[in-house]
């Protein structure tokens, strides 16, 4: 799995997509993460298998939305989300929220189309500790993910050291804060002092770290900013800055796991 890549919420189906997975595999991008209830699987899958990048170089990652679960309803989201996508198999599928109360049976499905080889790895999105040790009870593969909310003012950090405890990736979904870390005056000092944008500040911190990261934009010259981040490093003591601004709770921009 690539430790950078490009999310693609809110990005409109057909051209905007297309052009802006285009533009991103150009400049080497390989990791793309949609979701069914994005709307834009079809825009995803024709930018990726038009492109002269061979497919099991593209690591590909869609999402089953929370009115699908249980075990049948399960297998037929998935089905509809890579026909949608035209190919044969994705590279992750992830439980997109812990709702439904069908968690068990939804899993149940998710192995199967593991055991089957129609998705290559498997996972989860937004699941708190509590929520995945329900899981890891009564499953018989372990979530190779668990995609979440992480940014400076969101670190989740006892819910990192569990998932790093247990071999579970931690991935960001929304590692930028939508925008709202730039005017940190923590971050606009290391982004003068490193010669960088906020966004390579935050997203450098996250890689060090050993997050993934998947930064959304339809912008190229946002794409290519996001992308910009392996030519410096950056200092423990800086390193340490960013983690003092987490907010917590406080800082959760999005839904709450346990109230969405």
């Amino acid at each position: 799995m690539p430790c950078l890549g490009l999310g693609v919420y809110k990005a409109s189906e057909g051209g905007e997509v297309e052009e802006a997975i285009k533009y991103a595999l150009k400049i080497g991008y390989r990791l793309f993460d949609t979701a069914a209830i994005y709307f834009n699987e079809t825009g995803v899958g024709k930018a990726i298998n038009h492109s002269a990048v061979a497919r099991n170089e593209i690591f590909v990652t869609t999402k089953l939305w929370n009115d699908r679960h249980g075990f049948n309803e399960t297998l037929k989201a998935f089905n509809e989300s890579i026909n949608k996508l035209n190919m044969d198999y994705v590279d992750l599928y992830l439980i997109h929220w812990p709702v439904g109360g069908k968690i068990v049976e939804t899993w149940k499905a998710f192995e199967k189309l593991f055991n089957e080889g129609r998705t290559l790895s498997i996972g989860v999105s937004n699941f708190l500790e509590h929520h995945l040790n329900d899981l890891i009870d009564s499953a018989e593969i372990m979530p190779a993910v668990n995609q979440i909310e992480f940014h400076p003012y969101l670190q989740q950090k006892s819910l990192v050291n569990y998932c790093k405890n247990k071999g579970i990736v931690v991935e960001a979904w929304s590692p930028l804060a939508r925008g709202r870390v730039f005017c940190d005056p923590t971050i606009e000092d290391l982004a003068k002092k490193y010669g960088k944008t906020p966004a390579q500040i935050i997203l450098r911190w996250a890689y060090q770290l050993g997050v993934v990261i998947i930064p959304k934009s339809v912008h190229q010259n946002r794409i290519k900013e996001n992308a910009t981040i392996f030519d410096f490093k950056i200092e423990y003591d800086d390193m340490k800055k960013i983690e003092s601004l987490d907010k917590g709770e406080e800082g959760r921009f999005g839904a709450h796991p346990d109230n969405f």
